[in-house]
């Protein structure tokens, strides 16, 4: 895995003529369902900085409505900013190490920090329809994990501490840029499931016996990969539907893509102010 991910990183830096070494951006975005328009707001130069999935060698491709499969770099306020437009899922058909490798591959090109956002249902009864929600943390339902088999070492240790899988630091910070842009965020625990169905309502009553305050299909094994590798992680989720059972709509990524696109202004404020704030955290110490 180690070669295939520095593979897809030198075939990325070769693309964006930069040399081995050289960190193409010390922030990484993972865009989720119907929030790629995040990356129509951050400066492109020229078309080298932007790369389809297809072309980058292992790199899996979304069959998901709302994911663009691009790679992109852009600026931000001057502050380099590598973006993922789409991800892949498990129910894609692609194992757990598959789904995670965009991240690692952003660690590959010196991304210190890995933003995961997505959308995901609201199983908090405060929590509305449109909302923005931080991760602070998860709760794996998926039965799988990126990292399983053989570990190597140099892409992070064999086992690892997850009690503060999304860092603190970026979570106070997010909360603070949101506060002063008066973008309201709310706080809690991502159940991450296998999907492509959606969940039942018994199955929602009891994530939230378990602690949960939203669900969806994406972000968890992502998370794990970052965090195994060193970088630091903050996620945020788009509240684009009331959980089943919840209210009496049913469900469906029409909607759910919708939504997203409604909520992704608010999402790009919040992003385009905190990714400058995250590369002087940075190169402060580079």
């Amino acid at each position: 895995m180690y070669n295939q991910i520095h593979a897809a990183a030198t075939f990325i830096r070769e693309k964006l003529n930069l040399k081995a070494d050289e960190p193409a951006g010390r922030i990484g975005v993972i865009l989720g369902s119907g929030l790629g328009p995040f990356a129509d707001k951050v400066s492109v130069n020229t078309k080298e900085n932007a790369i389809s999935y297809h072309d980058i060698p292992g790199f899996p491709t979304s069959s998901v409505v709302g994911h663009r499969s691009q790679f992109m770099r852009g600026l931000v306020e001057g502050h380099q900013v590598l973006i993922m437009q789409g991800r892949v899922h498990r129910y894609e058909g692609y194992n757990a190490a598959q789904v995670a490798f965009p991240a690692q591959v952003l660690i590959a090109l010196g991304a210190r920090a890995v933003i995961l956002t997505n959308a995901s249902g609201a199983i908090h009864n405060n929590f509305n329809v449109g909302d923005l929600m931080l991760m602070s943390d998860h709760i794996n339902l998926t039965g799988d994990n990126p990292l399983l088999g053989a570990n190597d070492l140099r892409l992070g240790p064999r086992f690892f501490d997850m009690s503060e899988c999304y860092t603190p630091a970026l979570r106070d910070l997010a909360k603070h840029l949101a506060a002063t842009l008066h973008i309201p965020l709310q706080e809690g625990v991502y159940a991450g499931v296998l999907g492509p169905s959606y969940e039942t309502p018994a199955e929602i009553r009891a994530f939230r016996t378990l602690g949960a305050d939203a669900v969806g299909m994406s972000t968890i094994f992502e998370a794990i990969a970052a965090h195994h590798g060193g970088a630091e992680v903050l996620g945020i989720s788009c509240l684009t539907n009331k959980a089943a059972g919840l209210s009496a709509q049913k469900l469906s990524h029409d909607d759910v893509t919708v939504i997203a696109n409604q909520a992704s202004d608010r999402l790009s404020s919040l992003l385009l102010h905190l990714i400058p704030e995250l590369a002087k955290r940075y190169e402060q110490h580079d």
